[in-house]
């Protein structure tokens, strides 16, 4: 397919918002095609930001998934509602992500705050509308959140089965103005594979354990040695609890394998390469509240003084 002229190509940033469990990651990966953000059914899955790129004949967008809207009672938390104010900066449009089968308008007038200080144009998304059977059920939703806030328009989806998502990324570009081409065209996010690699097995630990545990775990990569056809990845995975280092682990070791097992095919697809996979859980009380241990599992600390994004150059 022709490129289209220059004048006609669009470009911008777009940063996905909402309340925890609204299904931003997986619209995120819904709409760049691969995974390159985690999911589960717990609340506060995300932690940073999280860029994801597509790029078509009629431009290119850049998404910004932020961690869900949620009241902040640690350090971690504090972080991840400062990555959420960040996100409403510098950008051609907001989707907002409210879960159509679960609404809670109460607490959605609650995250709304947020967008009160942002002229950017905000697109209501309702996701999920797979588990609703009558689809007018959607039209008193609709009304509703029009009274919460003035959206400029809403989109009714779904990330995980893909429908509706083609009139949605009409309605993406539709905002943007004539632009460059940010990145190449097989760019799709900016995440490192060792933090990608630390959240597949972040994933595995969410999707294997209740209660207390998902909250309290984080995921450090400690060795990374890429050989000729296999590479070895040794990775800690903290805790706050002796209690929560002994769920991590399980009788005889069971959990923990359980966790190795499921997290290396998905690192082997990522990598291209077989994966030597070692885990080990370690205690690190409180380290949540710990300046230190945020900025060791925060890969962007170490390109705070990065240079912002530039044109590919030629475009």
């Amino acid at each position: 397919m022709a490129k289209q002229p220059k004048s006609k190509y669009k470009s911008g940033f777009v940063s996905l918002l909402g309340r925890p469990n609204a299904g931003k990651s997986t619209l995120l990966n819904a709409f760049v095609g691969e995974k390159i953000a985690i999911v589960s059914d717990k609340p506060q899955t995300t932690r940073t930001t999280v860029q994801g790129v597509i790029s078509e004949p009629r431009g290119q967008v850049v998404f910004l998934d932020t961690p869900g809207i949620h009241r902040t009672d640690t350090q971690l938390n504090k972080r991840m509602m400062d990555a959420v104010r960040g996100a409403l900066d510098a950008r051609d449009l907001l989707l907002y992500l409210i879960d159509a089968a679960r609404p809670e308008l109460e607490q959605q007038r609650q995250a709304l705050e947020f967008l009160q200080r942002t002229e950017t144009p905000v697109v209501l998304v309702l996701n999920k509308v797979d588990r609703i059977a009558d689809k007018r059920e959607l039209l008193p939703l609709i009304e509703k959140s029009m009274e919460l806030y003035p959206f400029r328009e809403t989109v009714p989806v779904s990330a995980l089965t893909g429908d509706n998502l083609d009139e949605l990324r009409k309605v993406v570009f539709s905002y943007l103005p004539n632009g460059p081409r940010y990145f190449p065209e097989d760019h799709l996010t900016d995440q490192p594979e060792r933090f990608l690699a630390s959240e597949l097995i972040r994933e595995k630990i969410l999707q294997a354990t209740r209660a207390e545990v998902p909250h309290s775990v984080a995921v450090a990569i400690e060795q990374w040695l890429e050989e000729p056809k296999l590479t070895r990845i040794s990775a800690n995975i903290l805790v706050e609890r002796a209690g929560q280092k002994g769920i991590l682990i399980g009788a005889k070791g069971e959990m923990l394998k359980r966790i190795g097992s499921e997290a290396r095919p998905e690192l082997e697809k990522m990598l291209g390469t077989k994966v030597y996979l070692e885990l080990f859980v370690k205690v690190s009380t409180g380290w949540r509240d710990k300046t230190n241990v945020l900025n060791e599992l925060d890969w962007r600390a170490q390109f705070s003084q990065a240079s912002p994004v530039e044109p590919v150059i030629g475009e």
